[in-house]
């Protein structure tokens, strides 16, 4: 699956025995990836963002050029102030971030600390269903106003003079809410646009590849693979050559899925996915 430095947020984590500066910025780099939305029905999926924020945790107050609030700043964001990372226009499709793909959103140094919140301002967003003559402009509540919060968990430390990395992973299969129906005379209306996004420190995550075919190991285009842990943690759909990855995985044990349209579902048990690796994992389905 591709991925967009937007969908997912990386931090490479480099450490190093040294005393401790925090005079001294580390280094963030900021990445997105999509987790796709049924591709057999999407030609593109643009969103365009204008500003990205990220927030200090606990009561450590900013008092240099990264600030966003004065020091005079009361209150709940004087003790959990935002740093503005961008202010550029950046428009990305998210088809184009499956399968491991991801873009740069940004890559700049940051004050050393603990961060526990992103927050992006989509100014808009698109959707082109494939035989439909022009793309859908969706309806953001709020997006573009107050901005579209994603909490890092566990939080995410910046280190003097390290880089980290940041990947967040966009869910466009449940982000692009469908007004009408795709099978009625009247068709689709429009959509909305509600992002799902996990954000994930890649230093403890990892990934998950392989192939899915069927019994005569002909490899299966747009078959879905998830994986699980009590809930869904990321979905793919395979390639053209039954090629599937999800990246950004934290590192534990999950359950995997895949299936396709007039194909049983196979699940393989006890995943275990450990930090900078890659498990790999193929499926053969049965057809029904």
């Amino acid at each position: 699956m591709k991925k967009i430095i937007f969908g997912c947020l990386a931090f490479s984590l480099i450490f190093a025995a040294c005393s401790k500066n925090y005079e001294v910025p580390g280094r963030l780099v900021l990445k997105v990836t999509d987790c796709p939305f049924p591709i057999k029905y999407v030609e593109s999926a643009t969103v365009t963002i204008t500003k990205i924020e990220i927030r200090q945790a606990g009561n450590y107050r900013i008092r240099n050029r990264f600030s966003s609030f004065p020091d005079d700043t009361v209150g709940n964001e004087r003790n959990n102030p935002f740093i503005v990372l961008s202010e550029d226009t950046i428009t990305f499709d998210l088809l184009n971030l499956r399968n491991g793909i991801t873009q740069e959103l940004l890559n700049l140094e940051i004050p050393q600390g603990t961060y526990d919140l992103i927050r992006l301002y989509v100014a808009d967003a698109g959707l082109k269903i494939k035989e439909h003559n022009s793309p859908f402009q969706t309806k953001i509540p709020s997006g573009s106003q107050t901005g579209i919060k994603i909490f890092i968990r566990p939080p995410l430390v910046v280190e003097g003079g390290l880089t980290t990395e940041l990947l967040l992973d966009f869910d466009l299969s449940r982000s692009f809410v469908m007004m009408g129906n795709m099978h009625h005379p009247a068709g689709i209306t429009g959509f909305i646009f509600k992002p799902v996004i996990r954000a994930v420190n890649n230093s403890t995550a990892g990934r998950i590849e392989g192939i899915v075919s069927d019994t005569s190991m002909a490899r299966l285009a747009n078959a879905q693979v998830w994986i699980e842990q009590d809930t869904i943690v990321s979905t793919a759909f395979t390639d053209t050559t039954g090629y599937y990855a999800m990246i950004g995985i934290p590192a534990g044990t999950y359950s995997a899925y895949a299936t396709k349209e007039n194909y049983d579902t196979v699940c393989v048990k006890d995943v275990k996915v450990t930090a900078a690796n890659r498990t790999v994992v193929h499926f053969v389905l049965n057809k029904k």
